[in-house]
């Protein structure tokens, strides 16, 4: 029942953005002296301050150089991050790409004058532009870190061969430990996993034509829902809390799962025997961007803050931390952090092309003209998770 309720607040919260939104602030012009904080909400891990490692801390020296206290709420989803823009009080959200593009359909975020970020010139190419930031030309945001969405398994009920596709966690099997996958795999407790399930599919049934997972017709949903109930017989719990699902690799038997790198660095570093891949039908993947509420109190420490975010030593550490991508590509090789080249490539560096970046799915797509929106992927997802 919990769960349920947790799934219907998502529900709330994304159909809150249909709503009209409040008026777009105008392009700040300037950056002036800093108002004393800024109120962050971000991705666990993302904003660190060496409480968790000591070695890991990016906040300390900026509040020493800029007198702008930095608070954060930790967000699990992004339905989470769109639901707390829009309750106020926050100035700058670690938004991916599922959450960007509505948080500016529905006017709460603001366009950035990347003028004012002396270090955007130093951004990923590929990333200054893309489409779940910028609209119409306008900026609503810094890019900050991207990744995929990989395959993490333990490694002793793989007995050391790594999965090659994302089939052991969508249908019933024997793993290699001769035990069965059901109850013992998870899956992300979030209506954007549908794409999870189109993305398989674009690979294993390609007569279904689908061209992006985010871009989905009736007939290709369809199949996408009923290969995520198929997957619900053998889903022991549905995460969205990153140290929940670390807690159940270490000791309730989750043996494989969707993941972030964040988690498998973490359960590395407590010898837990557990290894990530990205399988042969690729995968989908984040690409987070720092946004700037619409009605910020402290918009100067938050243009200061930005800057901050893209120094190429926080993005290497964060790069380390995280097991993420940086968005500034100088931080895989210029020394001024913990990353280097071998790092980046690891983190999956040159899988940008393999993996389908989440995005907002909207009635009026690209590849087909029409397509299942957003809000029936909430209302659809929480049938599949109550056995529907």
């Amino acid at each position: 029942m919990k769960k349920m309720l947790n799934t219907c607040t998502a529900m709330a919260m994304a159909l809150s953005v249909m709503t009209p939104g409040i008026a777009s602030a105008e392009m700040m012009k300037e950056v002036g002296p800093g108002e004393g904080q800024v109120n962050i909400v971000a991705w666990a891990g993302y904003i660190e301050r060496g409480e968790t490692d000591k070695a890991f801390d990016w906040v300390s020296k900026f509040e020493e150089a800029t007198s702008c206290k930095v608070n954060v709420k930790t967000a699990n989803t992004s339905d989470e991050m769109v639901a707390l823009m829009n309750e106020g009080g926050f100035d700058l959200v670690t938004a991916s790409g599922d959450a960007s593009l509505r948080l500016i359909a529905g006017k709460r975020v603001q366009p950035i004058n990347t003028d004012l970020i002396p270090s955007w010139s130093t951004v990923d190419d590929r990333l200054k532009s893309a489409p779940w930031h910028t609209v119409d030309g306008v900026h609503y945001g810094t890019p900050y870190m991207w990744g995929p969405n990989v395959l993490m398994y333990n490694t002793e009920a793989f007995k050391d061969a790594a999965p090659t596709s994302w089939n052991v966690v969508f249908e019933e099997m024997d793993l290699p430990d001769g035990k069965t996958n059901k109850g013992r795999v998870q899956a992300y407790d979030g209506p954007i996993h549908i794409a999870d399930a189109a993305q398989y599919l674009m690979f294993h049934k390609p007569e279904l034509g689908i061209k992006s997972p985010y871009e989905l017709n009736e007939d290709q949903y369809k199949e996408a829902l009923d290969l995520l109930r198929v997957q619900r017989t053998l889903v022991g719990r549905y995460w969205h809390d990153a140290f929940i699902q670390i807690d159940d690799f270490k000791n309730e038997g989750v043996v494989a799962s969707g993941s972030w790198p964040f988690q498998v660095n973490l359960l590395k570093a407590d010898n837990v025997p557990v290894a990530s891949v990205l399988p042969q039908e690729g995968a989908t993947g984040w690409a987070d961007t720092t946004m700037m509420h619409s009605e910020a109190a402290n918009p100067n420490c938050s243009y200061m803050w930005m800057e901050h975010s893209l120094a190429s030593n926080l993005q290497s550490d964060l790069s380390v931390w995280f097991g993420a991508n940086p968005s500034v590509p100088a931080a895989c090789t210029d020394g001024r952090g913990m990353q280097t080249a071998e790092g980046c490539t690891a983190n999956g560096l040159d899988d940008f092309d393999r993996i389908n970046f989440w995005t907002t799915p909207v009635s009026k797509c690209e590849s087909q003209g029409e397509c299942v929106p957003y809000y029936r992927w909430v209302s659809d997802y929480i049938g599949v998770i109550g056995g529907r």
